[in-house]
């Protein structure tokens, strides 16, 4: 399992985009506004804006968690999918550093230019 999905959105103004999305019945979960990033959930639907960290929209998947950020175990290290993704000839924007333990992310690209980051927080 890749773990939980939101997508994460590139955002001008991260205090605008708070209130639109509000509007829509989506209510502040986690993160800090005054960093500039926030995650977001409306039911079990969760999205991430972000001002000024990413140049596009990315899907992200959080192995290790389920929808309530909430460990999950087993789970498959993201250097396991790593690995695995690159035997099968996936080329990688950014790579986690597999000497390392605990949390780290790799971005890929769909065969669209679509950003998939795996975003290990644990």
């Amino acid at each position: 399992m890749l773990g939980a999905f939101s997508l994460s959105l590139t955002v001008k103004d991260i205090k605008a985009s708070k209130a639109f999305y509000e509007l829509l019945g989506f209510e502040k979960f986690h993160g800090d506004i005054e960093q500039k990033w926030l995650i977001l959930k409306n039911g079990d639907v969760t999205i991430g804006l972000f001002e000024g960290m990413f140049e596009r929209n990315i899907m992200t998947f959080n192995p290790g968690w389920n929808d309530q950020a909430e460990e999950v175990n087993p789970f498959k290290d993201v250097r396991e999918w790593q690995k695995e993704l690159k035997a099968k000839g996936v080329e990688f924007i950014d790579e986690v550093d597999e000497t390392t333990e605990g949390p780290g992310n790799f971005i890929i690209l769909d065969p669209d230019g679509n950003p998939i980051m795996l975003d290990q927080h644990r």
